[in-house]
């Protein structure tokens, strides 16, 4: 099981993120709005030397779409890798639906003890 936590009304979860030789394992929000793997900053795509591979037409929160550069690294949790789409944006780090199919978990959100949690 993965654990999260929520920090004020926000659920994180920790994944490790992979690229060549370096490795992060940051905190991403838990976004069940989100419908791909992960969504990084740029000081982290920076940090971890991730190369633009593409660019994809996203939709935002408030309905525009916007072009968002993408990349290929490895994804870690629980000792299981998997190969994910990263989205390099100015915004919050994120982790997404597609992530959690990957990995075969169901998250767990309990709003009222403020936990999360990832199951197989």
């Amino acid at each position: 099981m993965v654990q999260g936590s929520f920090v004020q009304n926000v659920p994180f979860i920790p994944v490790t993120v992979a690229y060549n030789h370096a490795v992060q394992t940051p905190f991403f929000i838990l976004d069940t709005g989100f419908t791909g793997d992960l969504q990084v900053t740029p000081k982290i795509a920076q940090e971890l030397g991730l190369r633009v591979s593409g660019v994809t037409q996203s939709r935002i929160a408030n309905g525009q779409i916007v072009a968002v550069p993408t990349a290929i690294a490895v994804a870690a949790m629980q000792g299981v890798a998997q190969i994910v789409q990263v989205l390099i944006s100015n915004s919050m780090p994120l982790a997404g639906i597609s992530l959690l199919t990957k990995f075969g978990y169901t998250a767990v959100v309990d709003c009222k003890n403020r936990t999360v949690a990832l199951t197989p």
